[in-house]
């Protein structure tokens, strides 16, 4: 019994042996394929892929998941533009990418400032010699100037490409208002400050109308030189004055009139496409699809290629979205949020610091906050220098007046140097409900303001003159930034808005250059030499927002088609919604004085960062018109 009592013993041990054995060998093997096969993490040696599914954007907004959830939409997909340039200026120099992509399927737009920069960034990757290709089903202006760059533009078959121009129309509600008999009072300085034209007039004045073509008349002929510029071959006169004709001649394939017009290279699927890629970088072994090829996303590449941290450093500080009161943001201007950050800034001995403005204003009292933080780092002695973006209009502009030297675009638009404020009364309202007012004043201002019994002449007068006074403010703070006696700023002002180059030529800015000039010139300022870095104050996404974003958008890689033409034009419902809901918000929000352009484009303020206003306003808005 002892004999086989040892014999078990040993078969036991033998087996355990081998279990263990098996195990390691089984792990290890696990452990090399898992290492073998590419992390998704890991830059791999292929195309760059940019799957822009959503805007180009100055400065990411922060995701609130409360909003998203009550919501039950997916947040839009936001891009920042220095993140793509640098992006894409890292690539033309690394031999780990062999090509760019540029998946433009689901792409919403950007400005068109930013769209020239990352155009620019495109043309340096091309003159590395790699090739860049984009691809989408329908194109619309935005998405064409951006794949203009490429040296391969795709179409899908069922797809194509409409140019339309800057422009359009807008909502006017005199008539909705004296149907509700709500008395929208306003209060404004400047024949040209159409901001409050929506409550009080059915159609646009003869000056916005005039201010209006003029700045779009500018702003078209940029975007045809820029188009021009990047497809010389492209008939760009036939498509945008004789659309029908150019449709027509394609007997209604509108892919086979993008490219007989010279918009696009080639006409092919997402397969075909895919298949042209792995021509250029080579098959990935591991993907899944019979045209899969190595490739490193934008959040990846980035990780991989952070900013250089040599010398002193420059701070940059972001203005983007609507100015606003308190700590809003980021991707909104909250005046408070943006004069802290400065504050902070104070102690970190900045050798320069840039103003980047994406904003077409907003609250004075929050432009003034935001100035004041920026004339406490000049009393540091340190250079400031503003970098205007596609908007620096109204708040844009006030808060851009310390600068020692302003940069801009020709596209940029800027001045607007106007205020005004929009209050509502329901007097009449009431009135017609039946309910009346009536009491005892010791003064013409007892019980005032009363929104319901309305205003008496002397609050009126004291309103008006209280914002007669915020422009007289405003006129001093452009003259004495820029070297203007009161009457020539008011000659400029008056709440017209210029494109960047006449704006140039009035002196409001002090020469054309981008984010690279204004840091080159306040580096030069500070006697840097090439020893310094950019610190962009406060805008570092927490882990927490960075996940959430990464769980509610994702990576685009199980994305669907952005859809066809059809789809493009339809999808303008939802910014109509937005614009009304916005319109609402400003009469009803009880904002104070405002300095804001409503005669910049959307487009150009930014789509992303002009969002619906939350709250029971925007639900009604959304339950009317959605």
């Amino acid at each position: 019994m002892q004999f086989a009592g040892k014999v078990w013993r040993l078969l036991v041990g033998i087996k355990d042996g081998l279990v263990l054995l098996f195990m390691l060998l089984f792990f290890s093997a696990l452990f090399a394929v898992l290492t073998a096969r590419p992390s998704p993490a890991a830059v791999r040696d292929g195309a760059l892929l940019l799957d822009l599914n959503g805007v180009v954007v100055e400065e990411r907004t922060r995701i609130d998941p409360l909003e998203a959830l009550l919501s039950g939409q997916t947040p839009m997909g936001e891009y920042q533009a220095r993140d793509l340039v640098h992006a894409l200026d890292e690539a033309a120099g690394d031999e780990r990418i062999s090509a760019v992509v540029l998946d433009l399927d689901r792409f919403m737009g950007g400005g068109q400032v930013h769209l020239q920069e990352i155009g620019e960034a495109l043309d340096r990757v091309r003159a590395a010699e790699k090739p860049v290709l984009a691809y989408a089903t329908a194109y619309g202006d935005d998405g064409m100037l951006l794949a203009a760059h490429a040296s391969e533009v795709w179409v899908n078959p069922l797809g194509g490409a409409i140019v339309a121009g800057p422009g359009g129309e807008r909502l006017y509600y005199a008539g909705l208002l004296d149907r509700l008999k709500v008395n929208a009072r306003v209060y404004k300085v400047g024949d040209y400050k159409s901001a409050v034209e929506p409550y009080s007039r059915a159609d646009m004045s003869d000056p916005a109308r005039e201010n209006a073509r003029a700045l779009y008349e500018t702003l078209w002929e940029e975007y045809r030189a820029n188009l021009k510029k990047a497809r010389p071959a492209a008939d760009i006169e036939r498509i945008t004055t004789q659309p029908v004709a150019w449709i027509d001649a394609a007997n209604g394939d509108l892919a086979t009139a993008a490219l007989q017009a010279g918009l696009v290279d080639e006409i092919g699927t997402r397969a075909d496409f895919e298949q042209r890629v792995v021509e250029l970088v080579g098959e990935d072994e591991w993907g899944d699809g019979a045209n899969s090829y190595p490739h490193t996303r934008l959040a990846v590449w980035l990780e991989d290629n952070p900013l250089p941290t040599p010398g002193r450093p420059i701070g940059v500080i972001t203005v983007a979205g609507e100015i606003v009161d308190g700590e809003a943001g980021p991707g909104v201007a909250g005046g408070d949020r943006i004069a802290e950050l400065l504050d902070e800034a104070l102690e970190d001995e900045l050798a320069g610091l840039v103003v980047r403005v994406d904003s077409p204003g907003g609250s004075v009292l929050a432009s003034e906050l935001i100035r004041d933080a920026v004339l406490r780092h000049k009393a540091q002695d340190i250079p400031i220098a503003v970098s205007m973006a596609n908007v620096a209009a109204s708040g844009g502009y006030w808060v851009s007046t310390p600068a020692d030297r302003i940069f801009a675009e020709p596209e940029t638009i800027t001045g607007s140097i106007g205020i005004f404020a929009v209050i509502p009364t329901f007097e009449e309202t009431a009135a017609a409900a039946g309910v009346t007012s009536d009491g005892v004043r010791t003064t013409p201002l007892s019980g005032q303001p009363d929104l319901i019994g309305g205003f008496t002449p002397e609050t009126d007068a004291i309103l008006q003159a209280f914002i007669e006074n915020g422009y007289e403010d405003f006129l001093d703070r452009v003259g004495e930034a820029r070297g203007m006696t009161r009457d020539q700023a008011d000659a400029i002002g008056q709440g017209r808005v210029w494109d960047g180059g006449t704006a140039r030529q009035l002196r409001l800015v002090d020469e054309y250059g981008g984010m690279e000039e204004a840091l080159a010139w306040t580096a030069a300022q500070a006697d840097l030499g090439s020893d310094w870095h950019v610190v962009y104050l406060g805008t570092n996404p927490s882990t927490y927002d960075t996940l959430l974003r990464q769980w509610l958008i994702g990576d685009g890689e199980e994305a669907g088609s952005g859809g066809d033409v059809f789809a493009r034009m339809a999808s303008g419902q939802a910014s109509v919604v937005t614009q009304i809901a916005a319109d609402a918000d400003r009469l009803l929000g009880a904002k104070g004085a405002q300095a804001y352009c409503l005669a910049c484009p959307a487009s150009q303020a930014g789509q992303s960062q002009a969002k619906a206003p939350d709250g029971w306003l925007a639900r009604i808005v959304a339950l009317l018109f959605g």
